[in-house]
């Protein structure tokens, strides 16, 4: 019987077939990289994913009215109407001066949009809010995506900003890729009308008599049509009045002698705005915000390239004492981790390049270096399909991916090559090459994809977020699989050789060299070192056990600290003040002045450290009534109400670059609160300069009916938490 060759190799299935077909290989490649290229036009590019946050709120305006008054005319009827609503998981109520908040979490199972309208049935069978209390508003809470905001500040009044404001959105809106724009910080406009009760008995009049003349007069009435022999003709009455001298002109009496009392005889009639607790300051002026955000499939970059291009003309063409100021622009955020991958990649397809050029073979090297474009074009062919979006976290998906997606090519590449290097004929090679290491590279890349697929199915606001990880690094690494087992044994299988030249003849001797050491090494050390540790087994396992237990030793003893989300520094520092229910705004205003003038103090003792031409810190924006950084909390942002809460304020302090400053933004936090101290009257303030965070690590909820008990448990167990370490 005649013994079987071995060298002979069955070309069967698809890896033979496609690294016998170099056109079927090179159309599926281009396949991939064309329709990657395109779907880079095609996927959204915004900071955070969208996502939905499960929640609804209900906000009712209760004028005039006290926290405990809110909480029981409103707060407790609201939340019996809506707790037997099936998919209501939780109800957080919030009762504050004037206005009554709600916040629904709905259940996962649930559709967000079939209890929004079951709570809005809800709601609006409830007949027992007082009589003074305004129309509920019901919504869904939707993260924001805001890109950019601009600051308009000056020494003007506060209705000049507010015009100002007005012409800037105006002008933004007017743009192809900005359709939304907001005016933040300023309070809405409000025409007042006082009437005193002398004038009334004066002329015989009622306040409810005045109001129902009032609102008769400021109405637009449609009046019918009439039809003529050229057409009909729509009537239409037009009452509605928009300024305060319009209101002072309507009359309230005529006489028989002709003579009339008007609005503006028995009434001061006030043109401004709401009478709220909101305000704000940048740089010690008075300002307002104007926030751009994108909707559908803006983009994130085009829109705050058009937004910069404006401020820089605009700036021309302002009042005197009037500035405008770009502030808070998230897409720099992304636009920095979009370099970082950028620049890791360009890196990564380098010193591939390079070491496998230097042991291996040079097409080898620039084949499975093209495996990493490949790959990556491949996964943004998949996003769009996936709904996935470009963004940080799919973006840190990218980065994760480059250390992991050409391992499979160099291992196939490399056992094709040995067989090239042993004689055989180079389509014979790759197709044994590439089977011998298909079940090992498979089951690689399968156990990678297995350990990164639980975060797919992670519950909860943080599980949609996490979602992203799991889709684009699976994504990069089954296209690279693909990539390996059936493009590259093509391009690897040519017999034909590189036409000698200096290029060739370099990286030949280089080869000679690279290539002895490395056999050396591995025959040498290496070799002796490996006989040694499984000669002495009992050694090398005792060696593995002392670092497994030291590691382990470690992490009990708190060296290896543990955090959800590491802390990347940001280039602003943001203190938020909560004074307690009722606190007049007067005092949460001396409170703010306090902290600007501690971080006045740091921004002196930093610039003398930071020696430079500028100083450390670029701008300090103050608010009072409201917390703006409740909005750009990390992934998990949510708009932030106009009606300013006079318990509450805070501070950013905006600084140079990470880039440009000496200084760390975690030293500046500390010594701003230590500069501080401790400030009597305050419910909380909080000091925070890290990009985002994702949480509080800790938080602890107490809840009674009586909340003069909860006053006193609050306080006790505070004093408790307080003698743990590290608190």
């Amino acid at each position: 019987m005649n013994k079987p060759n071995s060298n002979k190799v069955e070309r069967k299935g698809i890896i033979a077939w496609f690294a016998t077909n170099h056109v079927a290989a090179n159309l599926l490649m281009l396949f991939i990289m064309v329709g990657g290229f395109l779907a880079i036009f095609r996927i959204n590019v915004e900071v955070f994913p969208e996502l939905s946050l499960d929640r609804i709120s209900i906000t009712v305006p209760y004028r005039g009215a006290t926290p405990a008054d809110v909480e029981q005319g409103v707060c407790l009827r609201v939340e019996e109407a809506v707790a037997g609503i099936e998919g209501v998981k939780r109800i957080l109520s919030t009762a504050s001066e004037g206005a009554a908040s709600t916040i629904i979490e709905v259940e996962e199972y649930s559709n967000i949009k079939d209890v929004l309208d079951d709570v809005k049935a809800a709601v609006d069978r409830i007949i027992t809010f007082p009589v003074e209390t305004e129309k509920p508003v019901i919504a869904e809470v939707k993260s924001t995506r805001k890109v950019i905001a601009i600051v308009l500040y000056g020494d003007v009044t506060e209705k000049t900003l507010k015009q100002l404001a007005e012409q800037i959105r105006n002008d933004l809106t007017a743009m192809d890729d900005i359709s939304q724009v907001g005016i933040w910080g300023v309070r809405p406009y409000e025409i007042a009308i006082e009437v005193s009760e002398e004038a009334l008995r004066r002329y015989g009049l009622s306040f409810a008599e005045v109001a129902r003349i009032v609102s008769a007069s400021s109405i637009d009435v449609p009046a019918g049509s009439v039809k003529t022999t050229g057409g009909e003709i729509l009537i239409r009455t037009q009452g509605q009045k928009y300024y305060g001298s319009q209101f002072s002109n309507i009359v309230l009496l005529s006489r028989n002698d002709g003579t009339e009392i008007k609005l503006g005889d028995i009434a001061v009639v006030r043109d401004g705005f709401e009478d709220t607790d909101l305000s704000c300051r940048f740089d010690g002026k008075k300002a307002v915000q104007i926030k751009v955000s994108r909707i559908g499939k803006q983009n994130v970059l085009d829109v705050a390239r058009e937004v910069k291009t404006y401020i820089e003309q605009k700036k021309q063409m302002l009042p005197k004492g009037v500035s405008l100021s770009l502030w808070e622009d998230d897409s720099a955020i992304l636009k920095s981790r979009m370099n970082l991958l950028l620049r890791n990649g360009c890196f990564g397809l380098i010193l591939v390049f390079v070491c496998l050029a230097l042991f291996l073979d040079l097409r080898l090297a620039f084949w499975i270096a093209m495996g990493i474009l490949i790959s990556f074009m491949g996964a943004f062919w998949l996003m769009p399909i996936w709904g996935i979006s470009i963004n940080m976290m799919s973006l840190f998906a990218f980065i994760m991916s480059l250390g992991l997606v050409v391992d499979d090519a160099i291992v196939v590449g490399e056992n094709i090559f040995n067989y090239r290097q042993k004689g055989m004929k180079g389509t014979d090679a790759a197709i044994r090459g590439v089977k011998e290491m298909a079940i090992p590279v498979i089951l690689a890349v399968l156990t990678t994809v297995f350990a990164f697929m639980p975060l797919a199915y992670t519950t909860g606001i943080m599980g949609k977020i996490l979602r992203v990880l799991p889709i684009v690094v699976s994504s990069v690494l089954l296209v690279s699989l693909a990539e390996a087992l059936l493009i590259l044994p093509a391009h690897l299988s040519s017999d034909r050789q590189f036409r000698a030249n200096f290029i060739t003849r370099f990286f030949d001797r280089l080869h000679v060299f690279t290539r002895g050491g490395l056999e050396r090494f591995i025959n040498g050390r290496f070799k002796d070192a490996v006989v040694k540790a499984v000669k002495w087994r009992y050694v090398t396992l005792s060696i593995g056990i002392a670092i497994f237990v030291l590691t382990i030793g470690f992490i009990a003893g708190g060296y290896i600290r543990f955090s959800f989300i590491g802390r990347v520094e940001a280039d602003n520092i943001v203190a938020t003040l909560t004074m307690p229910v009722g606190t007049p705004v007067r005092q949460t205003e001396e409170v703010i002045r306090k902290l600007e003038a501690a971080a006045e103090q740091v921004r002196r003792e930093f610039d003398a450290k930071h020696r430079g031409d500028t100083s450390v810190i670029k701008h300090i924006s103050a608010t009072v009534g409201v917390h703006p950084s409740a909005s750009r909390d990390g992934p998990v942002q949510t708009g932030v109400g106009d009606s300013g809460q006079g318990h509450l304020g805070e501070i950013n302090v905006e600084l140079i670059s990470g880039e440009e400053r000496k200084v760390s933004s975690v030293d500046m936090k500390n010594r701003w609160r230590e500069i501080v101290g401790d400030l009597p009257g305050v419910s909380s303030l909080t000091f925070m300069s890290e990009i985002f965070s994702a949480g509080d690590s800790i938080s602890v909820e107490l809840s009674h009916q009586n909340f003069d008990t909860l006053l006193v448990v609050s306080e006790r167990l505070k004093e408790i938490l307080k003698g743990y370490a590290g608190v």
